[in-house]
């Protein structure tokens, strides 16, 4: 009964969510840790070829606990941009800390000495990010407060695009270490440009990609396509596409749009992995580079009200669904 009445409760936040934050706005934080996380730096060839080693390097992400207590809590993993941890990130801390879910904003950044990729992606590649959020998550698995079978995996953009294809088998078995497993994968506007080898064999869990029809930066079509060819093999894919919605429309900061003249964008690039990891442009067949042709710049990010009201109501329902705010965990650990 106990966890029945909670679960409705979780429900009744996802209705009122202002009534689950403090007088000041703000959702109740019963504790904050930061957690370091040793990780490596290794190029995309040598994440796609499973090569081990890569340039050492400890990043750490802050870990937000919504309430006290010795229960185990569902926890959002949440994964930033391009332009590294910024006000959209931490609204949506708000929101999830609000329903009663943990949250951990992982910082691939700092402790790279990078401030930003926006005008060059050189910087760091594309998929870091990947391998960061299967050390965070075998970290925070083991965590006493976390139940590790509720574990979620959310990213925006440059984030978005490594929370998207963590839910491939392949990079599991390359990657993520034994036992443990996202249960579910959210991606914002990601980059779905990219085509890896068995790239539609996904673990048996939902995903999801909340992307704008006016995404200049990313544009939808590629996601389209990738997820029609996810669900004629049956995984549990969906793309939810907002009408006239541009890049970042989650970001209430960006009330106004603005255009970014300098960013790199790959919208009129593809991108084909070949054997040993070769990631190669389908166009020309050659390496593919950010120097080549088809990488333009300039773009534009924009609030959108109906479309950031739309996802949070979307990602709600799924946390709802499969993380379950309010259920007590019973965990047996090894």
């Amino acid at each position: 009964m106990k966890s029945a009445i909670s679960y409705l409760a979780a429900q009744f936040c996802l209705l009122f969510t202002l009534g689950c934050l403090s007088p000041d706005g703000l959702a109740q934080v019963a504790r904050t840790e930061v957690i370091p996380v040793p990780t490596v730096t290794m190029s995309d060839q040598e994440f796609l070829a499973g090569v081990e080693g890569g340039r050492p390097a400890t990043i750490a992400g802050e870990l937000r606990l919504p309430k006290a207590g010795a229960d185990r809590l569902p926890l959002v993993i949440l994964l930033h941009g391009s332009g590294g941890i910024g006000s959209s990130v931490t609204d949506w801390e708000q929101d999830l800390l609000g329903m009663g879910v943990a949250t951990f904003v992982l910082d691939s950044f700092s402790a790279r000495g990078i401030t930003s990729t926006i005008n060059d992606q050189t910087q760091l590649p594309r998929l870091a990010q990947m391998e960061d959020a299967f050390r965070a998550l075998a970290i925070l698995s083991r965590h006493p407060r976390i139940d590790p079978t509720r574990i979620m995996l959310v990213g925006f953009s440059r984030g978005g695009q490594n929370a998207l294809y963590a839910s491939l088998k392949r990079f599991h078995r390359l990657h993520a270490s034994p036992g443990t497993e996202f249960a579910a994968y959210v991606a914002f506007y990601p980059d779905c440009s990219y085509t890896y080898r068995e790239d539609d064999d996904l673990v048996a869990k939902p995903l999801r990609i909340l992307q704008g029809s006016a995404d200049n930066y990313d544009p939808v079509g590629p996601c389209r396509a990738y997820v029609d060819r996810l669900k004629a093999k049956g995984n549990d894919a969906m793309l939810i596409e907002y009408p006239k919605a541009n890049h970042a429309f989650d970001s209430r900061a960006l009330a106004s749009a603005v255009q970014l003249p300098r960013a790199q964008t790959t919208r009129h690039c593809r991108t084909m992995e070949l054997e040993n990891g070769l990631l190669v442009n389908a166009q020309t067949s050659k390496p593919f580079t950010y120097d080549d042709p088809c990488v333009e710049r300039g773009v534009t990010v924009a609030y959108d009200e109906q479309a950031a009201r739309e996802a949070r109501q979307a990602l709600h329902e799924l946390v709802i669904a499969v993380l379950k705010p309010g259920a007590v965990a019973t965990v047996t650990r090894p």
